[in-house]
Order: C-alpha cells, then sequence, then structure tokens
C-alpha cells in the first residue's frame, strides 16, 4: 500500500482512537471469527479458497483455508502482543517482535481446527496482558512495515484493525466453501 492519504487515515485514526476502543475492537472482531468457526465446522475449515484481490491480504495470502487464515492471526497476535510489550515497558523488541512480515506469518503447514483454539487463546492472552500495562501513548516507535512509525498504542491499534482484514477474507472463504 502506497497510497499516503490511506497511511495518513490509518495513523490518524489509530491516534483518535483510545485504548478502550481498540481492545474493544479485539475482541468484537475476535467474536466474529468464533461465531464463524461454528458455520465452518471441522472440515470446510480446512478448505481453502482462492478470494478475489483484497485490501491488506497479499497475493500469497489469497487461497488459503479459514484454519490457515487463524493460524496466521495467531502468529501476528503473537508478535505485536511482544512489540506492545516491550514498548510499553520501555524495553527492546525481539523474539517474536521482529519476525519477517513477509515469511514468519504464513502457516506452516495444514491447518486444523485446533487453530480455534489457539486464536482463541492469542487474543484472550492478548486482552489481558495489554490491561496490566503502563500507558501505550507516547512510548518509543518501531516501524510497522506499511504505515511507518508505530509507539505501543498504534501497535495495539493495529491488532484489532489486521483481524477484521482477514476477517473479511474468511467471510469470503465461508461463502466460497459452504455456498452461504
Amino acid at each position: 500500500m502506497s497510497n499516503p492519504i490511506i497511511k495518513t487515515v490509518i495513523r490518524t485514526k489509530f491516534l483518535l482512537t483510545s485504548r478502550e476502543k481498540a481492545s474493544w475492537m479485539i475482541r468484537s472482531n475476535a467474536d466474529a471469527y468464533l461465531r464463524l468457526a461454528d458455520r465452518f465446522g471441522a472440515g470446510k475449515g480446512m478448505e481453502q479458497a482462492t478470494v478475489p484481490s483484497m485490501i491488506g491480504v497479499d497475493p500469497e495470502m489469497r487461497g488459503w483455508s479459514f484454519f490457515q487464515i487463524l493460524e496466521h492471526n495467531v502468529i501476528v497476535n503473537r508478535s505485536i502482543a511482544a512489540m506492545v510489550k516491550a514498548l510499553a515497558l520501555g524495553k527492546e523488541p525481539r523474539g517474536a517482535a521482529l519476525m519477517n512480515t513477509k515469511t514468519d506469518v504464513l502457516p506452516k503447514g495444514v491447518s486444523g481446527s485446533e487453530q480455534i483454539g489457539y486464536f482463541r487463546q492469542s487474543v484472550y492472552d492478548y486482552l489481558s496482558m495489554v490491561s496490566d500495562l503502563p500507558s501505550l501513548r507516547g512510548t518509543a516507535q518501531r516501524t510497522h512495515p506499511i504505515f511507518g512509525p508505530f509507539d505501543a498504542h498504534k501497535w495495539h491499534c493495529m491488532l484489532g484493525f489486521h483481524l477484521g482484514l482477514h476477517l473479511k477474507q474468511a467471510e469470503r472463504v465461508l461463502a466460497m466453501v459452504t455456498g452461504e
């Protein structure tokens, strides 16, 4: 995404979003994924479907199953959690916070229904962790590969935004594999 207007809009949106609103968005999107999981079932959740070009869904991500989308979100959730925690505590981000956003976020193989539990846990762990952190605003910043420098608060907002992007993909995959 090279459009500077979109980048500015997203950064401004995050700036104007409260910590509580960002947490609500994360919870709301996670609940929507879990409702979708009930509609997919174990078999359909493993069926891959190639969605049309979508904002936020890179070409190598377009042919995933619902469970692969969940696995991707678990990986990204853990990475953002590590970044937010490090920045909020004034520490240097390392480990999961420093993953390669083109390769390290891809599902590792065939993803099954176990991803539902992993996804749920990654969100609950994140929300619990972030609720215990000091201020997220005004921390040191680390560069998001698309949107530029983010403090811990903007990374917190990014988690909900990211879930929302792939939620649209998951809904499209549901329609394609179930005919709903």
